[in-house]
């Protein structure tokens, strides 16, 4: 009888295990239609809320942010909540310079927030889900990609 190493028995008992115990849940992911971030004016140490619906920009000082997608979960769900947006700075000449694109994480201010020599700004929340745009994650996708394609969205990062 040949043995098995080590390796290849926890693997073994791994994949067992993972099929004896069912299909996976899923958390469900919401889209809305408003990104809500803080931004701190550093010089008159005033924080200010800003609600930006998506595909609007809106201006803090010479910063303006304009969000693409923004995903919570339920509230009975462990939070994740996650936006793209894309920060540009208007320079003293006029000039537009991009500051930031990617993703932030209101779990995580410190990740990816906008840290400038005067404004900092970061995502506190998504408002207003938008009505039957619920997904739930592809249990073949891989994480933090939603279950149906979305080519005009950003993906998510994994």
């Amino acid at each position: 009888m040949r043995r098995m190493s080590h390796m290849a028995l926890t693997a073994s008992l791994a994949a067992a295990a993972l099929s004896l115990a069912g299909p996976a849940a899923f958390a469900q992911r919401f889209e809305n239609q408003v990104a809500v971030f803080a931004a701190l004016d550093k010089v008159t140490a005033r924080i200010s809320k800003l609600e930006v619906p998506l595909g609007q920009a809106a201006e803090f000082g010479s910063l303006k942010l304009t969000p693409r997608v923004c995903y919570s979960r339920a509230p009975d769900e462990p939070p994740k909540t996650s936006t793209f947006v894309e920060v540009e700075e208007t320079m003293l000449d006029g000039q537009k310079k991009r500051l930031f694109a990617g993703w932030m994480f209101a779990e995580s201010p410190g990740l990816n927030a906008i840290e400038h020599p005067i404004f900092d700004l970061w995502l506190t929340g998504c408002v207003q889900p938008v009505q039957g745009r619920q997904t739930s994650r592809n249990p073949a996708a891989q994480p933090g990609e939603p279950a149906e394609p979305a080519a005009r969205r950003p993906r998510p990062p994994r």
